[in-house]
């Protein structure tokens, strides 16, 4: 740990809480997990930011300036560092683990797709085996891809923004 305070003089609660950053430890969590712990880290970590904020401006009236006042406040500036530098880890071990389940999400749906366009159109149904060689009739309307079609939506949608446009001047 390249953190400036020992765990020593961290309380064991605190400790076991760093210690659970450990590599080999993340490696061993699932992503929900890693998300109670990030929350967990969070919550440690905030807690000594703001007693090291609060108390340190309370010193800082009563010292009369900010260098002398700092000295006196170091304990929660380090434990807030250690707390940091914690959830740094976890943070970069839930980017690891969510990319990898975003990666291997994408892969179902792709082979899903696959799976489903593989049985559609003339030639599925014909090698899906059903005999006849036609296909019920579908719902759907075919998309027209026609040049005029294409022009016609852009025109009609620019004289729309004209017509706001108008609107919107008066």
């Amino acid at each position: 740990m390249a953190a400036s305070i020992s765990l020593g003089s961290l309380t064991s609660s605190q400790a076991d809480l760093i210690r659970e950053t450990e590599t080999a430890r993340l490696a061993e969590l699932d992503e929900d997990e890693l998300l109670a712990l990030h929350a967990r880290i969070r919550r440690a970590r905030n807690k000594y930011v703001g007693l090291y904020r609060r108390q340190g401006a309370a010193r800082v009236a009563a010292k009369g300036a900010r260098g002398k006042a700092r000295p006196a406040n170091r304990l929660n500036a380090e434990r807030a560092e250690v707390f940091e530098l914690a959830l740094a880890r976890v943070s970069k071990r839930i980017d690891v683990v969510a990319r990898a389940a975003a990666a291997e999400l994408k892969a179902e749906r792709l082979a899903a797709a696959a799976a489903v366009k593989a049985g559609t159109g003339p030639d599925g149904a014909a090698a899906a085996g059903t005999g006849t060689g036609t296909a019920a009739a579908s719902t759907r309307r075919r998309a027209t891809k026609t040049t005029g079609g294409v022009k016609r939506d852009a025109s009609s949608q620019s004289a729309g923004a004209r017509r706001q446009a108008k609107r919107d001047a008066r």
